[in-house]
């Protein structure tokens, strides 16, 4: 629809334009042909005719058809997504009634329309001055008289029934000249009812309501519908927030001793509870072991009336059983006297038996010792040289013995032993009469006593 109301602009233009143009193309020429006549030159003027006439007539349309155009453009009035209008009359004054999103028509140079935006609008403020920020800052005083700076946050719209009454009674621009000063005044009148602590904390939710209430109350005759009113931060004064912060501190350990404390009795609690709850275990135990006592009595009583009988009997049993072991006791007895004779004799004929089998043995150990006796001395009357031998054996285990023949012929080392001799200073020969084995056994006798 807008490009419909540039093309009736445009449209009314071109219009404007050609009727102008046929007005001036007439006048040219009727200029032209005055001058040829001024200039003598009617030959020239007989051929060209007569003067042609104004087209007035032709104009007069072109205009007309171009005003009506444009007047049918200039009566469309847009009214965007978002936004409302009103009509407002130069002759009358602002008209009842809101022109919503869309085409709306209006008397032409009479009427024009005020275009409002109806969307949701915020407005708000700075706790302290940033860098690069427009945001205007906000600083109330709190009941101590400290100043303390808020950063508020509003959002707010039109009325779209009452357009008419904001764009006559109210100052343009609204958020400037309107909400921008009503913010400002709700917080500044509320604070000093409120401590810095209470703003900061503990009643903070409360102070934003009572601002929000005031607030609403006093847009909403102008038609400023308020939706929500948000405390975004409070700025606190740089010695009262180093104070909050340490107080802060103090209250947070004490929250927390008081929570410890808190539970520690309740762990006191529990422990009353659980000696008690054992308590009553221990009395419903000892009731328990009572009842099984008197029930396991009762039993035994009951009992004791088929257990006698049975007892004498076994008493019975005992006794009869007690006569059967004396008498095996004493059987045993006799068995073990008889037994014990009986070892004693066995003993005896055996002692008796190894003596003879010992002496047996002496004699004949003594026997054979005799006749070995006599074989050995049998022996040494046969070779008289044993006994030489066996006295040198005993005398040292480093003599070495050798056993050569008697006459010493056909042994290589009778002369390898005369030699020997014959150089040795103080040597021993051998006697000529003795044997060739005792000569060399009685050399080295004496060799070894000479060492």
């Amino acid at each position: 629809m807008l490009a419909l109301k540039w093309l009736l602009m445009s449209l009314g233009i071109v219009m404007f334009g050609s009727a102008a143009g046929v007005v001036g193309y007439d006048i040219y020429l009727a200029m032209q042909f005055q001058r040829l006549l001024s200039s003598g030159e009617s030959g020239a003027a007989r051929q060209i005719g007569t003067r042609r006439p104004m087209r007035w007539s032709l104009a007069a349309r072109l205009f007309g058809l171009a005003l009506g155009v444009t007047l049918l453009a200039v009566s469309l009035v847009i009214v965007p997504e978002g936004a409302g209008g009103i009509r407002i009359s130069q002759i009358s004054g602002v008209r009842p009634g809101t022109l919503y999103p869309g085409i709306h028509f209006v008397v032409p140079l009479v009427q024009g329309v005020a275009v409002y935006d109806l969307r949701e609008h915020l407005f708000s403020t700075a706790a302290a001055p940033e860098a690069g920020s427009k945001a205007e800052v906000l600083n109330v005083q709190a009941r101590e008289g400290l100043t303390m700076g808020l950063a508020v946050a509003v959002r707010y719209r039109l009325d779209p029934q009452r357009l008419n009454t904001i764009h006559t009674n109210l100052a343009q621009p609204v958020e400037s000249e309107i909400v921008a000063p009503v913010v400002a005044t709700a917080f500044r009148d509320l604070a000093p009812n409120y401590v810095v602590r209470e703003v900061f904390s503990t009643s903070r939710d409360q102070f934003r309501q009572r601002a929000a209430q005031t607030i609403t109350q006093r847009l909403a005759p102008d038609g400023i519908i308020v939706k929500e009113v948000l405390l975004r931060d409070v700025h606190l004064p740089a010695e009262y927030a180093k104070g909050l912060e340490g107080l802060l501190l103090k209250e947070q350990e004490s929250d927390r001793m008081a929570i410890e404390t808190t539970i520690q009795e309740k762990q006191v609690r529990l422990a009353e509870l659980a000696a008690e709850a054992e308590k009553a275990r221990q009395i419903k135990r000892s009731e328990a072991d009572a009842a099984t006592r008197v029930i396991g009595a009762k039993a035994e009583s009951d009992a004791m009336q088929y257990t006698l009988p049975l007892k004498q009997k076994q008493i019975e049993q005992s006794r009869l059983e007690a006569e059967a072991r004396k008498e095996a006791t004493v059987q045993n007895a006799e068995a073990a006297a008889e037994s014990k004779v009986i070892d004693s004799k066995a003993e005896a004929e055996r002692r008796k038996l190894l003596t003879a089998a010992d002496a047996d043995g002496i004699r004949l150990t003594a026997a054979a010792d005799a006749e070995r006796m006599q074989q050995e001395a049998t022996v040494l009357k046969q070779n008289p040289m044993l006994i030489q031998k066996i006295i040198a054996e005993r005398l040292s285990d480093k003599l070495q013995i050798i056993m050569v023949p008697t006459d010493g012929q056909n042994f290589f080392a009778s002369d390898v032993l005369r030699s020997t001799f014959a150089g040795t200073p103080n040597s021993i020969r051998p006697d000529e009469n003795d044997s060739g084995t005792a000569a060399v056994a009685r050399r080295q006798t004496q060799g070894a006593r000479i060492k």
